[in-house]
C-alpha cells in the first residue's frame, strides 16, 4: 500500500478515478478517517459498486479527493488519497497477524458472543428482538466427510446493510460502532463483556478455510442474506437467502470450507472440542458442540433351538449388553469463571475444584488468592500457589512455564508469556488473570510493553507475596515445610534477581543454623536470639550440613554461644550477598579475614602477636606465595590452624562452585580466588612445638615438612581444594609410618630380612633333590594326542 503522489496526473485522470455517484453510499473504509476534516476529505480509498440486479458484486476503487468548492488550492500542492488493494491487504491480515491458525475459532467463537452480548443489551429496551424464541447459544459442527466447520450463535444478526459494512468494510468493527453507542446511551450501562476491537477477527476464519460462506438473520428485518467469499479473491457476494430448509429464526450461521491441507486437523470432532475448552472456555454464554459418543444398551437374543427338539412359543429369549455409537451436542464450557464472582461467595473446595481442573493438577494448591483491582488499572485474577514443585527439571526457573493464564473478557489470549506478568523467580505461581483493558496486539496474541503491564505485574507480585507471607505466618507451619522445600530456591533467586522487593523476599527465607540443626529458622527469629552486643549475622557457606557443624571457623563462636547459619546450597551464599543486611545487620562471613566478635581482649592480643612474630614469619617463608600472610586467629579454640579467604575475594565455597562451571573462565577464576590467609592457634601443642622448633633449629627439615603438611591440612578442613591430592597422600603415609613405628613391637628391619633370606635358603635346599622343574613347553599330559 503506497500513496499516490505522482504530480503529474492531469484533469481527465483525476476526473477518471473519481468514484461513480452509485458507489457513494454508507460504505466506508476503516483504514481511513471518518468524518469532515482534512483527513476525511482524503480518506476514501476502498470503495464497492453495484453490477448486477439480484446479487452484488464489489470491486476496490482508487479515489482521488475532490476539492471542496471554494477551497483555494494550497501552495504545497495537491492531496491525494491512499490506494489499497483489498486481496494483498486480506492477505496480510489473514497470514501475517497470527502466530497458529488455530485461533480463527477463537476470534469467531467470540464475534458469536458479542452478537448475543449485543441482542441481550437491546432487549433492555426492545423486548421484540427475543420474539423469535430459542436460547441464547453457540453451535460448533464439524464435519470430516465434507471438510467443513458450521458455527452458528442464535444473536443479533445483520441486515444488508450491516453485511456489506461490517464484513465489506475491512478493519471496520461493528463492536467498536456497538460500544459507541452504548457510550451515548448511558441507560444501557458502561459494564458489558464485549470482546471486539479491531475489525479483523473474522478475516482470519481464511488461515484454514478457502472459501466462506455467512447466513445470517436480522430480528429487525425480514430477510435473510448469505455472505459468500473466497480467501483469494478481492470481492464477495451478497444474495437473499430462499432455500426453506436453511433458514435461521434469529442469529448467523458461519460455514467454513476448509483447505485440503487442514481438513484433516480442523475437522476432527475432538479438536474443536479442545480449542473451545482452551480458547472459550469461559465465554458467558453455553456453546455445544457435535461428538460421537457411545451408550450401552440392551438387546434380546434368540436362543438356537437344539437339533431334533422342536422350537416352542413360550421359548426364553436372552439379553445381551452391546455399545451403540451415536452423534449429539455436548456442552464445551462447563466450567464457569470463577474470578468472575464475589470471594466471599465461593467456597474453599471450588477453588480447589477449579485449580485442578484448569491446571490438570491431582494436588490440592497450598494457597490461593482472589482479588480485584480498580483504580487505573482493573483486572480480575485468581492466584495459586502449587502443591508441589514441578516434576521436570526443565519447568524450574522457566519464565515461560505457561502457568498464567490471560483472559480478556474472559476469552483466553495467552499463556505464552517471558516475564511480562511474573518474574522468573515466581514463575511457579499459577491462575488466571482477566482485564478488560490490556493492551493488545492486533491479533490478540502479543501483549504489549507498556505501563499498564508495569502495574498489573507489580500488583500481581504484591499479591503472591501476602499470599506466601500468610501461609508462613500461620500457626501450624506444615504448610510452609512444604512450601519451602518446594519452592525455597526461587525465593532465594528473587533476592538475587529483585532487588525492589528484598523486604518482602528476606522475611520468608529459612535457613539451619548452629542452635537449630534440625529445623530451619528465619531472620527473623535469628535477630531476636542475638545477644545484645551482637551486631552483626553470621554464616558459613559450606556444600553439606555435616560440614558446616565442623567446620573451624565455628570453634569460637559456638564457644561464646554466637548463632551461625549454614548456607548449605549452592545458591545460598550468592542470595545472601545480595541481600548484604537485614533489619540493620550486616552479614558477615565467618571465613573471611577481619572477623569481629566483640569483646577481644587487645591486651592479650598484644602479648599474643608480640610472642608468635617471629614464628609466623618462619612459616611465611616456608609457604612463600600460597599464603599472602600469617596471622594470630581470633576463631579458632581446639584445631591448631585454618585458611581463611581474603575480604574481597572469593570464599572457599563460592571458589568450589566456579571450578564446577562449565563455562568458567580459568583467568577469571585466578582473578576472582584472592588471596589467602593462614591463621594459627596459639594455644594448640603443634603451633607450640613448631614456635620452639623455628627458635631452636630453624633450618629442621622435619619442621619444614610439618609446616607444609599443616598447611595442606587446613586446605582441606577450610573448604578448599588441594593442587595435588597424591602428594598430599604421600606426606600422611610418611608422617604416620614415623609416627606408628616398632609401637606393637615390630621386628627390626634387617633382622626381618635377614630371617627371611635364611628360610628361603633352607626351602630351596630340602626341595631341590625331590622336584623337578619342567619348562611349561615340555608339559604332557597322559591323553595328550601329540605325545610321541
Amino acid at each position: 500500500m503506497a500513496p499516490a503522489l505522482s504530480r503529474s496526473l492531469g484533469a481527465s485522470s483525476v476526473a477518471a478515478l473519481r468514484p461513480s455517484p452509485s458507489s457513494r453510499g454508507p460504505q466506508r473504509s476503516a483504514l481511513v478517517p471518518q468524518g469532515r476534516g482534512p483527513a476525511a476529505r482524503c480518506a476514501r480509498g476502498v470503495r464497492w459498486e453495484a453490477r448486477r440486479q439480484g446479487m452484488v458484486g464489489l470491486r476496490c476503487n482508487a479515489a482521488v479527493a475532490e476539492k471542496p468548492a471554494g477551497e483555494e488550492e494550497e501552495a504545497a500542492g495537491e492531496k491525494f488519497e491512499y490506494q489499497a488493494e483489498v486481496s494483498r491487504l486480506l492477505e496480510l491480515i489473514v497470514h501475517s497477524l497470527y502466530s497458529h491458525k488455530e485461533v480463527f475459532l477463537r476470534e469467531l467463537v467470540s464475534n458469536a458472543s458479542d452478537a448475543l452480548d449485543k441482542l441481550r443489551f437491546l432487549s433492555v429496551t426492545d423486548s421484540s428482538v427475543l420474539a423469535d424464541g430459542g436460547e441464547m447459544e453457540i453451535r460448533i459442527k464439524p464435519d470430516p466427510d465434507a471438510g467443513t466447520i458450521t458455527i452458528t450463535d442464535t444473536g443479533i444478526g445483520m441486515s444488508k446493510d450491516e453485511l456489506k459494512d461490517c464484513l465489506g468494510t475491512i478493519a471496520q468493527s461493528g463492536t467498536s460502532k456497538f460500544l459507541k453507542a452504548l457510550k451515548e446511551n448511558q441507560d444501557l450501562g458502561a459494564d458489558n463483556g464485549l470482546i471486539g476491537q479491531f475489525g479483523v477477527g473474522f478475516y482470519s476464519a481464511f488461515l484454514v478455510a478457502e472459501k466462506v460462506v455467512v447466513s445470517t438473520k436480522s430480528p429487525k428485518a425480514d430477510k435473510q442474506y448469505v455472505w459468500e467469499a473466497e480467501a483469494d479473491s478481492s470481492s464477495y457476494i451478497i444474495k437473499e437467502e430462499t432455500d426453506p430448509e436453511k433458514m435461521l429464526t434469529r442469529g448467523t450461521q458461519i460455514t467454513l470450507y476448509l483447505r485440503d491441507d487442514d481438513k484433516y486437523e480442523f475437522a476432527d470432532p475432538a479438536r474443536i472440542q479442545g480449542l473451545v475448552k482452551n480458547y472459550s472456555q469461559f465465554v458467558s454464554f453455553p456453546i455445544y458442540t457435535w461428538q460421537e459418543k457411545s451408550r450401552t444398551v440392551e438387546v434380546e437374543e434368540e436362543e438356537e433351538s437344539k437339533e431334533g427338539e422342536e422350537a416352542t412359543e413360550g421359548e426364553k429369549k436372552r439379553k445381551k449388553t452391546i455399545t451403540e455409537k451415536y452423534w449429539d451436542w455436548e456442552l464445551a464450557n462447563e466450567t464457569k469463571p470463577i474470578w468472575m464472582r464475589n470471594p466471599k461467595e465461593v467456597e474453599k473446595t471450588e477453588y480447589n475444584e477449579f485449580y485442578k481442573k484448569t491446571f490438570n493438577e491431582f494436588l490440592d494448591p497450598l494457597a490461593y488468592t482472589h482479588f480485584t483491582t480498580e483504580g487505573e488499572v482493573e483486572f480480575r485474577s485468581v492466584l495459586y500457589i502449587p502443591g508441589m514443585a514441578p516434576l521436570s527439571n526443565e519447568e524450574i526457573m522457566n519464565p515461560k512455564t505457561k502457568n498464567i493464564r490471560l483472559y480478556v473478557k474472559r476469552v483466553f489470549i495467552s499463556d505464552d508469556f517471558d516475564g511480562e506478568l511474573f518474574p522468573r523467580y515466581l514463575s511457579f505461581v499459577k491462575g488466571v488473570v482477566d482485564s478488560n483493558d490490556l493492551p493488545l496486539n492486533v491479533s490478540r496474541e502479543i501483549l504489549q510493553e507498556s505501563r499498564i503491564v508495569r502495574i498489573m505485574r507489580k500488583r500481581l507480585v504484591r499479591k503472591t507475596f501476602d499470599m506466601i507471607q500468610e501461609i508462613a505466618e500461620k500457626d501450624d507451619q506444615e504448610d510452609y515445610k512444604k512450601f519451602w522445600e518446594s519452592f525455597g530456591k526461587f525465593m532465594k533467586l528473587g533476592c538475587i534477581e529483585d532487588t525492589g522487593n528484598h523486604k518482602r523476599l528476606a522475611p520468608l527465607l529459612r535457613f539451619h543454623s548452629s542452635k537449630n540443626e534440625t529445623d530451619l529458622i528465619s531472620l527473623d527469629q535469628y535477630v531476636e536470639n542475638m545477644p545484645e552486643n551482637q551486631k552483626a549475622i553470621y554464616y558459613i557457606a559450606t556444600d553439606s550440613l555435616q560440614s558446616a557443624k565442623t567446620a573451624p571457623f565455628l570453634e569460637k563462636l559456638v564457644q561464646k554461644d554466637i548463632e551461625v547459619l549454614y548456607l548449605i546450597e549452592p545458591i545460598d551464599e550468592v542470595a545472601i550477598q545480595n541481600l548484604q543486611t537485614y533489619k540493620e545487620k550486616k552479614f558477615v562471613d565467618i571465613s573471611k579475614e577481619d572477623l569481629e566478635l566483640g569483646d577481644e581482649d587487645e591486651d592479650k592480643e598484644k602479648e599474643s602477636k608480640q610472642e608468635y612474630t617471629l614464628l609466623c614469619d618462619w612459616i611465611k617463608q616456608q609457604l612463600g606465595d600460597k599464603v599472602a600472610k600469617v596471622q594470630i586467629s581470633k576463631r579458632l579454640s581446639s584445631s591448631p590452624c585454618v585458611l581463611v579467604s581474603g575480604k574481597f575475594g572469593w570464599s572457599a565455597n563460592m571458589e568450589r562452585l566456579m571450578k564446577a562451571q562449565t563455562l568458567g573462565d580459568t583467568s577469571s577464576l585466578e582473578f576472582m580466588r584472592g588471596r589467602r590467609i593462614f591463621e594459627i592457634n596459639p594455644d594448640h601443642p603443634i603451633i607450640k612445638d613448631l614456635s620452639a622448633a623455628c627458635k631452636n633449629e630453624p633450618e629442621s627439615t622435619e619442621a619444614k615438612r610439618a609446616v607444609e603438611l599443616l598447611y595442606e591440612t587446613a586446605l582441606i578442613s577450610s573448604g578448599y581444594t588441594p593442587d595435588s591430592p597424591a602428594e598430599l597422600g604421600g606426606k600422611i603415609y610418611e608422617m604416620m609410618t614415623i609416627a606408628l613405628g616398632g609401637r606393637w613391637g615390630r621386628p627390626d628391619t634387617e633382622e626381618a630380612e635377614a630371617t627371611a633370606g635364611e628360610e628361603s635358603v633352607e626351602a630351596g635346599s630340602s626341595e631341590g633333590a625331590a622336584t623337578e622343574v619342567v619348562e611349561p613347553s615340555e608339559v604332557r599330559t597322559e591323553s595328550d594326542p601329540w605325545k610321541d
